[in-house]
């Protein structure tokens, strides 16, 4: 089996990044109750000469995890490993990441709900007590043995905080959650990725990629970089607010922020239900995608702006918005198309 992929801070290089990745909590916009604290964590740490406590860090995909553990490490003035619990097969592929730490280093662990249930047991005695205890051998010759490692941080980060054993979930000394963004935040992170990529781009135009990117830095970023490909070829710039909407539009985006994908669920509701109720799987199988894409990538921003809600009998459309699907169905079918 090939080993893991271990990836340090400094193994990055510069002609790499084709993205703006903040390096302090001055760059990092937006989560600014979360930032407060941890800057506060890190400045009492520090003043012990003690490792972070071991944090937890959880939200949907895209709202800055991984970026905010580099940031915690560098104003730690630590190393930091990043790896992802899949990877993580063997107990021993967890053993050789744990004895190569630092004094004080920051192992970052992503989608740590997805680590395997044997290796997840060897974290319990290195987190609390910072060593290792294996068996070596088979059978009546076995050993037990005690590894001591360097103290360290472990900074877990998943989607799904309930997919979390409570051993390893109770052994976490901070547990934060990441917010969705509000336009605003957006806009400044799309100004601010816009400044790094040298695209000239107004701040109307910047606003309404912001309302079409699900409260997500991440999804703006990527709208961002797909609508200068579009100015690029048509050899115009991103100040031109009306041209940044046919963009957007051509991307499958209407006014709203909503995908053609989430126009198709709301759709085949109002269609064949008249609004609902319907259940998950009968809905699945009308659009052609499985329940658990549904359920997870576009569900929760229809249910966020409202165009949905979960009821015991399925999903429905509330009566306030359905009267509007219907008119725009109604007047502007390709709406849905």
């Amino acid at each position: 089996m090939e080993s893991i992929d271990i990836v340090t801070l400094q193994e990055i290089p510069e002609e790499k990044k084709f993205d703006f990745t903040p390096k302090s909590f001055e760059e990092y916009l937006g989560q600014k109750e979360l930032k407060t604290k941890l800057k506060i964590y890190a400045k009492a740490a520090k003043m012990r000469n003690e490792p972070l406590d071991h944090m937890l860090l959880f939200g949907p995909p895209g709202l800055g995890k991984t970026t905010l553990s580099q940031i915690m490490a560098n104003h730690m003035d630590v190393g930091i490993k990043i790896c992802s619990g899949p990877m993580m097969e063997r107990t021993g592929d967890l053993v050789a990441i744990l004895s190569g730490l630092e004094p004080k280093d920051i192992l970052f662990i992503d989608e740590i709900h997805r680590m395997p249930t044997n290796v997840e047991e060897v974290l319990y005695s290195a987190m609390e007590h910072f060593r290792v205890d294996m068996i070596i051998g088979q059978g009546a010759g076995a050993k037990s043995i005690n590894l001591p490692i360097n103290p360290f941080t472990i900074i877990g980060a998943t989607t799904k905080s309930g997919m979390i054993s409570a051993p390893l979930r109770s052994r976490f000394g901070i547990v934060e959650r990441l917010e969705f963004y509000e336009y605003e935040e957006l806009q400044k992170i799309i100004l601010q990725s816009a400044k790094f990529l040298k695209i000239k781009i107004s701040t109307e135009s910047a606003i309404q990629i912001a309302k079409c990117s699900r409260g997500t830095p991440r999804i703006a970023k990527k709208l961002l970089r797909r609508v200068r490909d579009f100015a690029q070829v048509k050899n115009t710039h991103l100040s031109d607010s009306e041209f940044v909407k046919k963009s957007l539009s051509f991307l499958g985006i209407d006014a709203n922020g909503l995908c053609k994908v989430d126009n198709l669920i709301l759709q085949k509701i109002v269609e064949n239900f008249n609004g609902g109720p319907v259940g998950l799987e009968t809905l699945a199988s009308l659009i052609g995608e499985d329940k658990e894409t549904i359920e997870t990538v576009y569900e929760p921003f229809l249910l966020r702006k409202g165009y949905l809600e979960k009821t015991a009998r399925g999903r429905r459309i509330p009566a306030k918005k359905l009267l509007d699907l219907k008119k725009r169905l109604l007047g502007q079918k390709s709406t849905f198309l």
